[in-house]
């Protein structure tokens, strides 16, 4: 008996340290009915749809306020709303400019552990290629970040200066595609996202390797969702996440794959251009020439709404302006605003600390940094708007050892850290989200 109970402790302790790995593939952008119903759209996806029919699989993902990419994938990574990990919008609150538009690249900003942090600490090996908010990541050993400043040639020195030291001369020589070939947002910088990515996996084999992909949120921002352009973006990319698949399998047959987004798409027509009302409203000064003087409250741009700073939140008086501005934008119908939330509000989605107030526009609107309406508007499609909207939900399937084909329903993003976490065997206290199985 002695000798019985041995072997079964042996056993189970054997299993907790055999937790398989995982590769998590994110694609910017893509809507579950991309995949569940893509031959009603006309897809030709035969990895995705091989994926879809092994997987658990989402019919949606509700994910945070707002549904842009940089706060929803660190809540993929996090298990928590912006409110805790910090990362509020894609660009900082920048009113004056004096970022020069820069976005929340940097890891140090993340509030809260990661998964990345989790199997770090666990002396497990972590990768990733093109994840939002992982610049200076040190529970990253091989990693090629998202970033870019100038958007030209010298950015590339700047990705190579914030990659893992050593890492991108290794990956070119191996590879043999130069670093430019990650620089940019079509399908052929995909590719070369992917090449590098398998090469990190075949040379390493991560314990966790996070990947994402962006040709097709660029090619739906550019031409519109459903649009033949965007459809071969999302063509292309089943071909990229099936060489991922077979690449981390043949790294580890027991590896789990999650292919996730971070949010849908909506096609857009106009613009809403909050900055002007406030300007005309007094909450925001500009001198002669257009330019920024001093404000009181002041729209965090995100596209399918936006964010009302205040300079002082305290002050009453500038509370009922903003008050009576946006509800005179709500009133009328051919403003894009459909509709605002105040401090509570936001505080209940877990939205940005620093917000005084949310603008949530009607599907088909953008927002606009501008001060002036544009006579012309080439915004084709866009996201953002309130994770209420049923058109922003997100993309969750996941497949690997022990894990059954089914349907999960609607799932909050939330649970998606707990649910890796569980599965690679580590910790993540911090997580508001439960494991979905």
């Amino acid at each position: 008996m002695k000798l019985r109970a041995a072997l079964l402790a042996f056993t189970l302790l054997a299993g907790a340290a055999e937790a398989g790995p995982v590769l998590m593939i994110s694609l910017d952008g893509l809507r579950p009915a991309d995949v569940i119903e893509a031959n009603k759209k006309g897809l030709n996806l035969p990895v995705l749809s091989a994926f879809l029919k092994e997987s658990a699989y989402a019919s949606g993902v509700k994910n945070v306020l707002p549904t842009v990419t940089y706060p929803d994938h660190t809540t993929l990574i996090t298990g928590v709303w912006p409110d805790k990990h910090g990362i509020s919008n894609n660009e900082t609150f920048d009113p004056t400019g004096a970022n020069y538009q820069g976005w929340y690249w940097y890891a140090e900003d993340i509030r809260v552990p990661t998964l990345w942090d989790a199997v770090h600490d666990g002396k497990g090996v972590v990768g990733a290629v093109g994840w939002p908010v992982s610049v200076g990541a040190l529970s990253i050993d091989y990693n090629v970040p998202e970033y870019w400043r100038a958007q030209n040639a010298e950015d590339l020195k700047l990705i190579r200066a914030v990659s893992t030291p050593g890492l991108i001369g290794k990956l070119e020589k191996e590879t043999k595609l130069p670093l430019g070939v990650l620089f940019g947002e079509e399908p052929r910088n995909d590719v070369g996202r992917t090449a590098y990515a398998i090469q990190i996996i075949a040379d390493s084999k991560p314990q966790l390797m996070t990947v994402h992909l962006v040709s097709l949120d660029h090619y739906q921002h550019t031409y519109g969702p459903d649009t033949a352009e965007s459809k071969r973006a999302l063509e292309g990319l089943d071909a990229d996440v099936g060489k991922l698949i077979a690449a981390a399998k043949a790294a580890d047959p027991t590896v789990t794959i999650a292919i996730v987004s971070d949010h849908g798409f909506a096609p857009t027509h106009a613009g809403v251009y909050l900055n002007e009302a406030f300007a005309e409203a007094g909450l925001i000064k500009l001198d002669e020439h257009g330019k920024l003087v001093s404000w009181d409250a002041y729209p965090w741009n995100a596209g399918g709404s936006a964010a009302i700073v205040l300079a002082n939140p305290n002050d009453e008086a500038v509370k009922a302006k903003v008050v009576a501005v946006l509800t005179k934008l709500a009133a009328d119908p051919n403003s894009g605003v459909a509709r605002f939330i105040d401090k509570k509000g936001i505080t209940e989605r877990g939205g940005a600390a620093n917000a005084s107030f949310w603008v949530d526009f009607k599907i088909g609107y953008s927002g606009s940094s501008s001060f002036t309406i544009s006579k012309t508007f080439t915004l084709k499609g866009t996201h953002g708007y309130f994770p209420d909207n049923k058109e922003m939900r997100a993309t969750f399937m996941i497949a690997g050892p022990g894990i059954k084909a089914k349907k999960l329903g609607e799932i909050d993003m939330r649970d998606i850290a707990p649910t890796l976490a569980k599965i690679l065997d580590v910790p993540l206290p911090k997580a508001d989200g439960k494991p979905l199985f």
